[in-house]
């Protein structure tokens, strides 16, 4: 399975505070199944400021680390970027790496402010999409203004993003209201992968299956793999 969302990079935002940690949550995820993984720590300007020096300098330590002890997981590296207006200037700066090519779009993993959609957010969307840059929004299912109302998120597929949903929604690690909107969307064909967000070892951990398996109750066996293989494969590149 491919994972295009986690946190194991040590040190770098809330994820993995250290190196023995992380190679740790490296192992988990291939136990669980996962052979692919991007890590995507936070760009948050004023909160993570990281950018795609900083994120490639830790990148490549783990890269070695895990290769020293021999956890055969394949990485790719990203960010998972925070909305914003300084995320235009730091794209036009090529300081942030892409999760890779889908269809001639480079592909953004992009954060919205977990309590709303903030006005003007389909506008930049549409600069992006004209960019050749297409969003893939992390975890709608556990925005506020999402959970109030379904509807909000229509205006961000209309307007041509893909949607990421967390695999632990749909077991209810998130809550009862983030579980129903992340059926609702299997239910309205809107998600185009599952991805763990993992943060640590224990209540957040690198893992896809049991999501997936939630996921096949509701769209069916072969729909479920194709959020955790086919889909991520095509945007990692293999």
């Amino acid at each position: 399975m491919f994972d295009l969302h986690s946190h194991l990079l040590p040190g770098i935002d809330d994820g993995a505070s250290t190196m023995p940690e992380a190679v740790e949550m490296a192992r988990l995820a291939v136990l669980n199944g996962i052979t692919h993984s991007v890590v995507t720590p936070h760009i948050h300007p004023g909160r993570y400021e990281n950018d795609i020096r900083t994120i490639s300098a830790v990148f490549d330590e783990f890269v070695e680390q895990l290769n020293r002890d021999d956890v055969p997981l394949t990485l790719g590296m990203a960010a998972e970027v925070r909305i914003s207006m300084e995320m235009v200037e730091m794209l036009e700066q090529h300081r942030i790496p892409f999760l890779g090519e889908l269809d001639g779009y480079s592909i953004i993993l992009l954060e919205f402010p977990h309590e709303q959609i903030i006005p003007g957010s389909v506008t930049l969307v549409d600069m992006l999409i004209n960019r050749q840059i297409r969003p893939l929004v992390a975890h709608p299912e556990r925005n506020k203004d999402i959970i109030r109302n379904f509807e909000a998120v229509r205006p961000l597929v209309d307007a041509g993003c893909l949607l990421q949903v967390t695999a632990g929604s749909l077991e209810g690690r998130f809550g009862e209201p983030a579980q129903q909107r992340a059926i609702e969307l299997l239910e309205h064909d809107w998600v185009y992968i599952l991805a763990s967000d993992a943060h640590n070892l224990r209540n957040r951990p690198p893992e896809l299956e049991p999501g997936r398996r939630v996921a096949a109750k509701i769209i069916g066996e072969e729909e479920s793999w194709r959020l955790v293989k086919q889909h991520p494969a095509r945007i990692f590149g293999v």
